[in-house]
């Protein structure tokens, strides 16, 4: 495969993520590093140049502060009316995405994007507001300040002192589709400042002494620079790689250094680190694993991991490539991170060597283009203990002796063929006893059968036989090319076991991740993923495994259950809480207290350290290996996101059950306020009507006001009724008291209960006397007949009747209520059943509880409610009740005693 090809499945991705954001809108950000450096003026100079090309562009945030310049560029521009929201004794003006979304424009200007809303809006922030506005195809300028990105926001604090409230996710600037940086420099802000024209003058004096510090502004503009370069860079890797530009642009410097397991490492980090602090680069540690260092002892696969680590604590990025040339990997890594400079380590093999067995330093000088190749010295004595370990023997002596027996084994059986094939067949047998015998025992082996295949088959099978003389002078070239070609396919054949190896390895590597993020994704709940986590490590690392998970006072934690895997010494606690703090791995293995039991790693979420996991395996030399490590990394990075997004989700729960309690609150005290007064008012009245002595009542005037008192009453007792009902479904905790009705006597209950409110509503019921019996609570189904029935009499027309029917069908009974009133309104028939909802034309008051109840009964019984306008005029509300086939036995018997 050509290594200058795109990857087809990225453009694939690419293209499919493109025709997704083909329907949204456009996002523009006026980027800036402080506010007052004019990111709401060219915002403003940018949509007057929109709408002189025939854009149709409104304003729906503009904060002009005062400016007159600002405010001369909103003229001429059309102004989308706020929405008043009142909230505690203020009234404030925000943003209607509503009618915005209403008048839909291709173009709408909304200032300040990390604004937080007024409480009761659709969104919490303004920068989701932005979102919907693009997913409904809107384009969109906005503007947003550095300090206002949630990933700097501890950064910005620490440089200013000043902790931002107000923030907007990092992805939603990584989502823009344009941004455009407005700068300007500190000494231009602060005249500004003094002259007025970011402040008023009362808290110019406040902004300079505090926030508008000269060192305070620099900072955050080269924050506000350096992102914008990020973006740039970004962008840049995209176009690269969308269009095959295998050539390095050295538009910013990046260093690469190759590492791998001779002793001179630590000199070439050392080195990369120097040239990148001089150039103010980047740079990037790589090892190239090719599949023989799987089997290098581990004194030299322990210094490639001090090497890497130490790459990581001077600043560098680790990567390990997988391949078969070095070279070849190392300038393909090269320029897909457009690095610009490589530095190796100065060959130490013989010239001799590097003529027959290429060099890595060679193949990258003559291939690299335009990429830089640094090669470095090494110190004196660096290459000795490579020569040490060059004729090291790596297959175990098991291994010869299966090669030996091999070609004894198949001298045997040609010597049985050799009668009636020719020696050309013979050679072939000997060629498979080699494959055979290097794919089971490795390299060495193999060259020893292909010597020993070569010799027995110029002893037995070459006259003279039994002699290694040959008669014969062209047999030496036959004797030459066997031995080629037995050496080549050996080597071929080891080559693709290695290759295996490898494979499997990064097979079972791919499977524990795979397993380990699909159990992480599938289970909910902090202490469960603690013990999954906890579970996997064990398994993967043989080792004891324990979680430590920080409290609300930042202190460590051992998680409950983890005692029973991880003997935890309480004297390694202050070992757990230093890497919380300082966010480093220590303990086992490490240069930070390498005195303790375990390893002990940060578990980092994006906001920050949220625990430490402790390992401590049955064999500490494994954490040592360059693989393992960066695995256990990978892994404990899936455990802090899943904690993370747990925490988050949990979170995000409670603050959704607050503020719905909130609401809920708000609107029991308004409902309930209102619907208590007015019935306590006539009670009030009433009662001390009858109580002042002084006044003379008559039996009729006394005998009224006695009834309004009832009524009033028994209004209160349905609406607390209402309420402790309501409470009992939220809570869960009615229970159904079933048994067998008929659904006659409840409905007539129902309406006796409702008799001397119905004065005015004659009812009209329909009821087929062969309706069968539902297994109902009898109790609750006639509240739900009770709460319809009083609906309908609130907003039925005075003097109208109501319609009661009841049929079967497919297997479940329809019930229907219907009124003669001014029916629902259009796209309410579903927000009826919400909780405290009212309609305007109710002559009565109420909670707006009683069809909450009504679907909350209904549901419980395993049917269905819903509510629709009559073709005549009026509402009719409609629920079903599953049927059983088999009716109790007594149905035939009630009915004879009826009768």
């Amino acid at each position: 495969m050509n290594p200058q090809r795109p990857d087809p499945d990225a453009l694939l991705r690419r293209v499919h993520a493109e025709e997704a954001r083909q329907s949204e809108g456009k996002l523009k950000v006026f980027f800036g590093a402080n506010p007052g450096v004019g990111k709401t003026y060219a915002m403003l100079e940018a949509a007057h140049e929109q709408r002189r090309d025939g854009a149709d562009v409104i304003v729906g945030v503009v904060e002009t502060h005062g400016r007159a310049e600002t405010e001369a560029l909103v003229q001429g521009l059309e102004i989308l009316p706020r929405r008043t929201v009142e909230y505690r004794t203020a009234r404030l003006q925000e943003f209607d995405l509503d009618a915005a979304l209403a008048r839909r424009p291709s173009l709408i200007l909304m200032d300040e994007l990390a604004h937080t809303n007024a409480p009761g809006l659709r969104h919490a922030k303004r920068w989701q507001d932005v979102q919907e506005l693009l997913k409904s195809g809107i384009h969109v300028y906005t503007t947003v300040n550095v300090q206002h990105l949630e990933g700097l926001n501890d950064v910005v604090a620490q440089i200013t002192g000043v902790r931002v409230r107000e923030t907007v996710p990092d992805s939603v600037l990584e989502r823009a589709d344009d941004v455009e940086l407005v700068d300007l420099p500190p000494d231009d802000l602060l005249q500004r400042l003094k002259d007025g024209k970011v402040y008023v003058p009362e808290q110019i004096q406040h902004a300079i002494q505090h926030f508008f510090t000269k060192g305070n502004l620099i900072a955050l503009r080269e924050l506000a620079l350096r992102r914008t370069a990020e973006r740039v860079d970004q962008q840049m890797e995209v176009y690269r790689r969308d269009h095959a530009v295998v050539r390095t642009w050295p538009a910013a410097e990046t260093i690469m250094v190759c590492v791998n397991m001779k002793p001179r490492g630590p000199r070439l980090i050392r080195a990369a680190r120097q040239m990148a602090a001089d150039l103010h680069a980047k740079w990037i540690a790589v090892y190239v694993q090719i599949p023989r260092h799987l089997q290098l002892p581990q004194e030299e696969r322990d210094r490639l991991v001090h090497t890497l680590r130490l790459a990581e604590q001077l600043g560098a990025e680790t990567v390990t490539v997988t391949g078969e040339n070095v070279a070849q990997e190392l300038l393909n890594y090269a320029r897909s991170r457009n690095a610009t400079k490589i530095i190796v380590g100065k060959p130490v093999r013989s010239p001799w060597k590097e003529w027959m067995f290429g060099s890595v330093v060679s193949e990258l000088v003559h291939q690299s283009g335009d990429i830089d190749i640094y090669v470095i010295t090494g110190e004196a004595g660096e290459g000795k203990p490579l020569v040490r370990h060059s004729l090291r023997r790596t297959s175990r002596m098991s291994g010869y002796a299966y090669a030996s027996v091999g070609v004894v084994t198949t001298t045997a059986v040609a010597w049985l063929m050799f009668p009636y094939f020719a020696q050309a067949n013979l050679i072939m047998m000997y060629l498979i006893a080699i494959i055979v015998i290097a794919i089971r025992c490795g390299r060495g082996p193999s060259v020893l059968a292909s010597v020993l295949s070569v010799a027995s088959f110029d002893f037995f099978f070459v006259p003279p036989y039994f002699t290694f003389a040959v008669s014969d002078a062209q047999y030496l070239l036959t004797f030459g090319v066997m031995l080629v070609v037995a050496l080549v396919i050996s080597n071929l054949a080891v080559r693709i076991r290695q290759q295996a190896d490898l494979a499997r390895y990064r097979e079972r590597r791919t499977g524990v991740l795979y397993t380990m993020s699909r159990d992480l994704a599938t289970h909910r709940g902090t202490g469960m993923l603690c013990q999954l986590s906890a579970k996997h490590l064990r398994e993967v690392f043989d080792a004891q495994v324990a979680i430590f998970l920080a409290d609300a006072d930042k202190r460590v934690q051992l998680q409950r259950g983890e005692q029973l895997y991880f003997e935890f010494d309480p004297k390694e606690s202050g070992v757990a809480q230093w890497v919380f703090e300082h966010t480093e791995a220590a303990g086992l293995g490490t240069d930070t207290l390498p005195g303790a039991s375990a390893l002990y790693i940060p578990l980092v979420g994006s906001s920050g350290a949220i625990g430490v996991v402790a390992v401590r395996p049955t064999d500490p030399s494994r954490l040592l290996d360059p693989d393992q490590w960066h695995l256990l990394e990978s892994l404990v990075n899936q455990v802090a996101l899943a904690i993370e997004r747990t925490r988050l989700s949990e979170e995000a729960q409670r603050a959704h059950v607050r503020a719905e309690t909130e609401r809920m609150r708000n609107a029991i005290l308004s409902s309930v306020s209102h619907d208590l007064r007015t019935p306590l008012a006539t009670i009030s009245g009433a009662a001390s009507t009858l109580m002042d002595e002084q006044r003379t009542v008559d039996s009729t005037v006394r005998a009224e006001l006695s009834r309004s008192i009832y009524r009033e009453a028994d209004r209160l007792d349905r609406l607390l009724k209402n309420l402790v009902e309501m409470m009992r479904i939220e809570a869960g905790a009615g229970h159904l008291h079933r048994d067998w009705h008929p659904l006659d006597e409840i409905v007539g209950s129902a309406l006796a209960t409702l008799e001397r409110r119905m004065s005015n509503h004659p009812v009209h019921a329909v009821l087929p006397a062969d309706l069968p019996l539902v297994f109902v609570d009898g109790v609750l189904l006639e509240q739900v007949v009770i709460n319809l029935v009083e609906n309908a009499l609130k907003y039925g027309a005075p003097g109208s009747p109501i319609d009661l029917s009841a049929t079967v069908k497919t297997g479940e009974m329809i019930v229907e209520i219907a009124d003669h009133g001014p029916g629902i309104p259009a796209g309410e028939e579903a927000r009826i059943f919400d909780k405290f909802y009212r309609g305007t034309s109710a002559r009565e008051g109420g909670v707006g509880l009683g069809l909450t109840i009504c679907r909350g009964i209904i549901d419980a019984h395993g049917g269905r409610i819903s509510a629709d306008n009559r073709p005549g005029g009026g509402a009719v509300f409609r629920f079903t009740l599953p049927i059983s086939q088999e009716q109790p036995p007594v149905r035939a018997e009630q009915v004879e005693a009826g009768s």
